[in-house]
């Protein structure tokens, strides 16, 4: 799934003016949601055949224009990050990031976590190729990027999701997450979010 609105303020009061709040399952004009966590729009896609593989790998600044490029695909409904966002994001000593590959070397997917000043973990953004949905890309992202919060000694993870979306709602819950508070508003079309915390011990 998004930067809670403090973090937004904090991190890009400069940059972009658009609520992207929680991307882990962010808003759009379709009520369509994925699994994954990202929200959907109702269109048929020939996706990669099953036995697909995908390999996770760091996200870092060498890969800022294709991640972008992604993230246009992903939220085509005007949340998309800014490149000067996905820019300051990935050059942080604060953020952890992981992408997708798939066996063509095409990035299919990523994921963007901030260690927070309270020692928290903040999975801020996380979109997967509407083509390569529902194939466990989302998952597997989601467990490495916890695998790399623990490594920073973070025992606690957040993120946001729409009220809405309980496609994201149900993966996030399967991974040992847990909705701890209604965040009225919280999105930038007014609707509520939900936001939901794991421990990592």
């Amino acid at each position: 799934m998004a930067v809670l609105k403090k973090i937004r303020s904090r991190l890009f009061s400069t940059q972009d003016t658009l609520l992207r709040g929680g991307k882990s399952a962010a808003a759009g004009a379709s009520p369509a949601r994925d699994h994954e966590g990202r929200r959907g729009v109702a269109v048929a896609y020939t996706g990669p055949p099953p036995e697909t593989q995908y390999d996770i790998r760091p996200l870092s600044v060498a890969q800022l224009d294709e991640v972008w490029r992604l993230d246009q695909r992903c939220f085509i409904d005007g949340e998309a990050y800014s490149r000067d966002t996905f820019e300051y994001l990935l050059t942080s000593p604060e953020v952890i990031a992981y992408r997708a590959m798939a066996s063509d070397g095409a990035m299919v997917g990523f994921i963007v976590g901030l260690v927070e000043p309270d020692q928290t973990g903040h999975v801020t953004t996380i979109g997967v190729a509407p083509e390569h949905r529902r194939r466990r890309v989302a998952e597997r992202l989601m467990q490495k990027i916890e695998d790399g919060f623990g490594r920073r000694q973070i025992s606690t993870v957040r993120l946001e999701v729409r009220s809405v979306n309980a496609g994201a709602q149900q993966l996030y819950k399967n991974l040992g997450y847990t909705v701890t508070q209604r965040l009225p508003r919280y999105y930038s079309n007014g609707g509520d979010g939900l936001l939901m915390l794991k421990s990592l011990d």
